[in-house]
């Protein structure tokens, strides 16, 4: 049996960038649908299961960050935002509430398939830990739920947020460096995007109540990398 193509829902509220990349995506073999406006997308997530959801930004009802929201309440299928927007700030913005890419407008087909190919890639491919429960101290990741607690309180981490704790938690005891995490989270073209990991790893630290200067759960090995230790 040949394998099922993903299903692909791309979200733009200009009609013409839809075709195109419609067409574009399907020369790439995937399958397609389109929305084009937030509220649209969101149904139509409902009724079909993407495999994947490629999201504008800047639209009249729902924007791409409200829709990405709504999304991440229930179910953890690969974002990548799809933007007109460069800006740095806007970049950190979609991937802490939980976007897992994104790509800047123009692109070339080539460039966006691999991008798609490569999210696809790491959502399939996720390590999974030996071990169900993982505990630090006051801090403890089931990995089963994707749950994680501090002092028996459940944080609201981001698919990103997630990804970096739990990969440095199952290599408990061991170093796990800048490049390791940048692959293992965003991708191998991300490796020496020092400052997009730094801005991430802040704000993780933060949800988990850690000082900065004296953490508890993820110690910072000067211009090496970082670290965790497990507790029974």
């Amino acid at each position: 049996m040949p394998k099922k193509k993903p299903l692909i829902l791309v979200v733009d509220d200009d009609i013409r960038i839809l075709r195109m990349v419609k067409r574009m995506l399907e020369l790439e073999s995937f399958d397609v649908l389109t929305a084009d406006s937030g509220e649209t997308a969101l149904k139509t997530f409902d009724q079909e299961t993407p495999t994947l959801v490629l999201l504008d930004i800047m639209m009249p009802d729902l924007d791409g960050y409200e829709v990405c929201k709504h999304i991440r309440e229930f179910s953890k299928v690969p974002i990548i935002f799809v933007t007109a927007r460069g800006e740095e700030k806007e970049k950190v913005e979609g991937l802490d509430i939980g976007a897992d890419d994104y790509v800047t407008k123009p692109f070339a087909a080539g460039e966006l398939a691999a991008r798609i190919r490569a999210v696809l890639r790491r959502s399939e491919d996720q390590m999974m830990p030996q071990e169900t429960t993982f505990r630090c101290k006051d801090l403890v990741i089931d990995f089963t739920s994707r749950r994680v607690m501090v002092n028996n309180l459940e944080l609201k981490l981001t698919s990103t947020e997630y990804k970096m704790l739990s990969y440095i938690a199952q290599n408990a005891g061991r170093l796990v460096t800048p490049d390791q995490l940048l692959s293992h989270v965003w991708g191998e073209e991300y490796i020496g995007a020092a400052h997009l990991l730094q801005v991430n790893i802040a704000r993780l630290r933060k949800k988990l109540g850690e000082d900065a200067k004296n953490p508890e759960y993820i110690l910072t090995r000067s211009g090496i990398g970082y670290i965790m230790t497990k507790t029974s």
